[in-house]
């Protein structure tokens, strides 16, 4: 990308990327076209087979209530009532891929709706059936949004995002760093959770004076 630009990792089941949702969501009302931003899907903990324990419940719940006070974002905690849960990140990261091919705006759009479906809604976003109808919401056809999901070219596209995290370094969610475009050197805004007061002026500053990122304290990550 021949122009300043962001790239957020993040996945669909970390909280603290639900935490992180209003400053993304943020970036991108304040800055527009000016500073884009890449998603890429950082893969959590995808192809996850085994059903939650009480230690991994009681751990998760832990996490959420520490994102809860921090950002101020809803969660329902119904959810740990569920019954041998699989938390595979896989499903809803490829289902982010599927809509990102309608647009990087309409992906990040999509993570931010499964997000909430997920941490507000109490919904299943590992089940094809939810996935669906959440995709319906962007005007997706079903039977085409099921076509694109389930086909072998979106498995590698998704397994190809959790590559180029792995590959860039990447070991926890949200991380987002920032390149001029005239070069392959990043730097990094935040690896972790941080306030839209911290993010958002040192972009401010480093678009208006062409510097260099000044990188905001690390902050609370899903690894």
């Amino acid at each position: 990308m021949r122009q300043p630009h962001l790239v957020y990792f993040a996945d669909p089941m970390c909280s603290w990327c639900w935490g992180f949702a209003p400053v993304i969501q943020a970036i991108e009302e304040r800055f527009g076209p000016a500073l884009p931003i890449r998603l890429v899907m950082g893969g959590l903990r995808p192809w996850a087979e085994q059903a939650m324990t009480a230690h991994d419940r009681a751990d998760v719940r832990h996490h959420w209530q520490h994102v809860h006070t921090a950002s101020g974002q809803p969660f329902d905690f119904a959810f740990f009532d569920r019954d041998r849960f699989v938390y595979d990140t896989e499903p809803p990261s490829r289902a982010v891929v599927v809509l990102r091919r309608r647009g990087m705006d309409t992906g990040l759009a999509a993570l931010r709706r499964i997000h909430r479906a997920f941490y507000a809604e109490n919904r299943d976003v590992t089940d094809t059936a939810t996935l669906t109808a959440l995709a319906a919401e962007f005007g997706v056809d079903e039977a085409a949004f099921c076509s694109e999901f389930g086909s072998e070219a979106a498995v590698e596209e998704t397994r190809g995002d959790f590559v180029i995290a792995q590959s860039a370094g990447i070991r926890g969610f949200p991380t987002l760093i920032a390149g001029k475009g005239d070069d392959d050197q990043y730097a990094l805004v935040t690896h972790g959770f941080q306030p839209g007061a911290r993010i958002l002026p040192a972009l401010e500053q480093w678009l208006g004076k062409a510097a260099a990122i000044p990188s905001a304290e690390t902050g609370q990550a899903c690894a």
